[in-house]
């Protein structure tokens, strides 16, 4: 699928949960880049979006001039602690038709300067190894690996490991 020149890239909104939850089980089910094994319900997701929001932290969708939610980012807490209230976790999941033509790129974008405008100090991101789609996406906005995790979780039968990319705002 061609990615659509007139793409909006906008706030998340309680409607778009379904939608939302579609992309997001394609990964639990199909992949191992969530370690969440059971798929998640369009009620979930709005939990989910609410505390995210209640926050104070961006949760963005792209969608097509049709109004079909194509792929969305996130940043949330990095920790509860009081102390890490100036680091996030970014998230950026895609219809699977999506990946690899420019949308991640695109949602990421908004999110990181949305995160600029709030103060943000850090930017974490933690990717199932190996991944070389995701690890390019991340180094792309300047975040350079500083951790790695050796088996740290398990699915599909299969040990899998997690590194961390990060970048200072």
């Amino acid at each position: 699928m061609k990615l659509e020149t007139n793409l909006m890239i906008r706030a998340v909104q309680v409607e778009d949960a379904n939608r939302i939850s579609a992309i997001y089980n394609h990964y639990i089910v199909h992949t191992v880049v969530t370690f969440e094994e059971e798929v998640i319900t369009a009620s979930e997701i709005t939990k989910r979006i609410g505390k995210i929001t209640a926050d104070g932290l961006p949760w963005f969708v792209a969608e097509d001039r049709a109004g079909n939610i194509l792929g969305y980012a996130y940043a949330a807490k990095w920790r509860d602690r009081f102390s890490y209230r100036f680091s996030v976790e970014v998230t950026v999941y895609l219809d699977p038709k999506y990946i690899s033509k420019g949308l991640g790129t695109k949602l990421y974008q908004v999110l990181f300067d949305e995160l600029k405008g709030k103060n943000i100090h850090s930017a974490i991101g933690g990717i199932t190894l190996p991944n070389e789609g995701s690890v390019a996406l991340h180094e792309k906005f300047g975040m350079i690996k500083v951790a790695h995790f050796n088996e740290v979780g398990w699915k599909f039968n299969r040990w899998l490991d997690v590194g961390y990319w990060q970048v200072t705002i």
